[in-house]
């Protein structure tokens, strides 16, 4: 496996991303939306474990139109109200349609690295993006997994529960056990929308883990929780991204 630093110069500024390389050519391409926190060796590290299993792997920097920023620490970013204020503002000001628009330059830099079949995954603020991207390139993107994912079926007009009927491939939802930001009701108006949609999916609620508890940088980081999201992955994955 090995990766290296791109960068790509858009109007608003310019995207860092790392692209991780499986050990052998690949055909099939993974989209990692960033948790709240940012790119770091956390998100890294799973990215690199999901390029081990023969996939390449775009981690791209969702805040890149800030310029640069410090790093966020997961265990203390929203416990000082300084960080906290400009995280949430970072968060707010980065809106689902423009991680979408992003999308288009990260599925053509998965293009020209030979990438046919696309997955999207993403954790905590990334959930979302992971299904909207499905549902704005059904044609490229096979699967979206939203892990701890946030407000995929809230009142606002970006909710990815409103644009799941575009999607054409498979969608998979884990959620945390108790989760302020997904709620079992809007884990109900998901699946509704979903089911309604005809779209091949699977809603998992993980008991006993809190929302973050898939990334090992979490405070509520659940080791168990977590390889037991590894296995959802890696057998969709297996399933869904088709290999030359």
């Amino acid at each position: 496996m090995s990766e290296e630093a791109k960068q790509v110069m858009t109007a608003e500024g310019s995207i860092s991303a790392k692209v991780f390389h499986p050990a052998k050519p690949s055909t099939t391409g993974i989209i990692l939306y960033m948790d709240a926190f940012g790119p770091r060796p956390a998100l890294e590290g799973m990215a690199a474990r999901m390029a081990a299993m023969g996939h390449v792997v775009l981690l791209p920097d969702l805040f890149y139109r800030f310029g640069a920023y410090g790093r966020f620490d997961p265990a203390t970013a929203f416990a000082v109200e300084a960080s906290a204020q400009a995280l949430r503002g970072m968060i707010v000001a980065t809106s689902q349609d423009m991680t979408v628009a992003d999308t288009a330059l990260f599925l053509k830099m998965l293009i020209a690295q030979g990438v046919e079949h696309v997955a999207t995954v993403g954790y905590c603020m990334g959930g979302g993006r992971a299904l909207n991207a499905a549902a704005a390139y059904p044609e490229r993107i096979v699967l979206a997994a939203s892990l701890h994912g946030g407000n995929l079926a809230s009142d606002q007009p970006d909710s990815p529960h409103l644009r799941v009927g575009a999607i054409k491939g498979r969608v998979y939802v884990g959620a945390a056990g108790v989760d302020r930001g997904f709620p079992p009701e809007q884990s109900a108006k998901l699946a509704q929308a979903l089911r309604e949609a005809e779209v091949d999916h699977v809603l998992e609620n993980y008991v006993g883990c809190s929302h973050g508890w898939c990334v090992p940088d979490h405070s509520v980081y659940n080791a168990k929780g977590a390889e037991r999201h590894w296995r959802r992955l890696e057998t969709l994955f297996a399933e869904c991204l088709t290999t030359s």
